[in-house]
């Protein structure tokens, strides 16, 4: 006897749809009846066209219907064969075979079979399949239109997306080469910069307010706004410089420039307030040597600009300028105050001095100090010193005085290239940035030229940035002590870059901690002992400190060189 499919419902499902598909497969029913003996009943039952397959299989469970004890073919099992459920006949004289199965939105989860044997008449379930065949259509369809729906609402999102993005990204205006100069400029900020949060300000914000609101028609339009946008990050150090400046700290940082002579340090305090730049040295030959300015004196004007709150990088800047003009300085020298109008030349300095100061110790002991004054860290600074080294020792000098004083700085490998010459091995400066330590610079005795004579550095508050590595490093490691002051505390380095107009950036890149980990930004190092008041600033009277005990600068060599 073959069948088509029989469907029933099943309330067993908590009103979910129950459907019937019982595919190409042969049952074999066993049968077993008041008297004990076995009957087999094997019939199959085809897939009529549309009907998915489904996985099942028949497990044999008798239940009592009426008198006849009837063999029930029951099983129930879903993709994970686990749960079974259970159907009781009610009535025996019906003629049933039926599989119950799960319809979710997912697929065919459970499917339940059963089997009555008797009165095997299958005529009246034929009409069955006409149904089924619509529950069929009407599931299919409906899935259809549940895609379909989906798809177009992903299609819609994804329109509604890319719009507001490409609304968001197209300028609302036309860029002009003023605005692509600043962009420049903020692009160079934004990838070098230390402080990734800027001063606490969200920098791309400021981008396009500035691009709407900052007036950009002109060069020295978009120069002013490309200083006001500096000037948000709220470090002086973090500057930027026309083409004429930016050409000057080139050739300043080479060695040579056009200018006065002059090298100045950070401003003094005289009798608690402060007074002027401080000249650090003038270079022999130069201008302002032949005028009589010498290392001390106080700058007190520029061109009738009080440098009284000047910053040394504007003061500097004002200083050089074109060869053959001139510059008026108001000088405090000594008791005198003078007005002094120097022509700018080219000039070259060598930013390394040195005396050899002999002290008579007990008797008729004599000892050599070899004196180096280090004024700058240009190019030519490491090989300077190692010259001066030479040189002194040349001539017998045992021990040597480092003076960084008024030294504020320079090209930051020269500060570690010149540690390397008194270190033979250790840590010279930690690199750091919002992150932490990113970079370790450290000697290796490949360069090493003095590393045993006895040494002692002095420092003021006019000792910066590149100073404060070197002084910083040589301490740290107790490779010299340390007299003075404690020191400026200028503990970020910069990097310059070029723009494409020929101006510049001098942008902070990273802050440095000692090989103590000693973060002295706006702190300073502290020196192991301080000098005595006064104390010259001169290679000459230095000496006559050393030699005259009666001296109220005197230092004797014990002293000096003890920690």
């Amino acid at each position: 006897m073959e069948a088509n499919v029989v469907s029933s419902s099943s309330s067993t499902f908590a009103n979910r749809s129950l459907l019937l598909a019982v595919c190409g497969a042969r049952i074999n029913i066993s049968q077993k009846d008041a008297n004990p003996h076995h009957h087999r009943h094997s019939f199959p039952v085809r897939k009529p066209p549309g009907c998915p397959r489904v996985l099942w299989k028949l497990k044999a469970h008798s239940v009592n219907v009426g008198n006849l004890a009837v063999p029930l073919q029951c099983a129930a099992f879903g993709s994970k064969r686990r749960t079974k459920f259970y159907k009781t006949i009610r009535h025996a004289g019906e003629t049933l075979l039926s599989s119950s199965i799960l319809q979710t939105s997912w697929g065919l989860k459970r499917i339940h079979v059963w089997y009555v044997p008797s009165p095997f008449s299958f005529g009246n379930l034929v009409g069955v399949h006409a149904k089924i065949q619509t529950l069929i259509s009407q599931k299919m369809e409906f899935k259809h239109n549940i895609c379909i729906f989906f798809t177009r609402v992903v299609i819609v999102a994804m329109l509604v997306i890319s719009l507001t993005v490409t609304i968001n990204k197209s300028p609302a205006w036309a860029l002009t080469e003023e605005n692509l100069l600043f962009l420049e400029a903020w692009r160079t900020v934004d990838r070098a910069y230390v402080d990734k949060s800027f001063n606490g300000q969200s920098w791309f914000r400021y981008r396009e307010n500035a691009l709407r609101n900052e007036p950009m028609n002109t060069r020295e339009e978009t120069y002013r706004a490309i200083k006001k946008m500096l000037s948000t990050l709220d470090d002086p150090f973090t500057r930027f410089l026309e083409p004429e400046k930016f050409k000057s700290l080139r050739s300043g940082t080479q060695g040579a420039l056009t200018g006065v002579g002059l090298s100045i340090g950070y401003p003094l305090v005289l009798n608690g307030s402060p007074t002027g730049l401080v000249v650090v040295s003038s270079a022999p030959g130069g201008p302002a040597d032949k005028a009589g300015i010498a290392s001390g004196d106080i700058i007190l004007a520029i061109d009738d600009e009080s440098t009284e709150d000047m910053d040394i990088y504007d003061a500097a800047e004002r200083l050089q300028g074109t060869e053959g003009s001139s510059v008026k300085l108001v000088i405090h020298s000594g008791p005198e105050i003078k007005d002094v109008v120097l022509r700018r030349e080219k000039v070259t300095f060598n930013p390394v001095k040195t005396r050899l100061c002999e002290i008579t110790r007990s008797g008729a002991e004599k000892s050599r100090v070899g004196y180096i004054k280090l004024t700058s860290f240009n190019q030519n600074a490491s090989g300077a010193v190692k010259d001066a080294i030479e040189t002194l020792r040349s001539n017998g000098v045992k021990a040597f005085v480092l003076d960084l004083r008024n030294n504020s700085g320079g090209l930051f490998p020269e500060g570690i290239e010149i540690a390397k010459i008194w270190l033979d091995k250790g840590v010279i400066v930690y690199i750091c940035d919002n992150r932490g330590v990113r970079d370790i610079y450290e000697a290796d005795g490949s360069s090493t030229v003095a590393a045993s004579e006895p040494l002692t550095v002095l420092v003021n508050k006019g000792t910066a940035s590149a100073s404060e590595i070197l002084a910083g490093a040589l301490k740290d490691n107790r490779r010299a002590v340390l007299y003075g002051e404690p020191t400026f505390g200028k503990g970020k380095i910069q990097s310059v870059f070029e723009l494409s107009d020929g101006s510049g950036l001098a942008v902070t890149v990273a802050r440095y901690e000692t090989p103590a980990h000693t973060n002295i930004d706006k702190v300073g190092i502290k020196p192991d002992h301080p000098l005595p008041t006064p104390f010259p600033t001169d290679e000459e009277e230095f000496c006559s400190c050393l030699k005259d005990p009666s001296s109220p600068c005197n230092l004797s060599s014990s002293q000096l060189f003890s920690r």
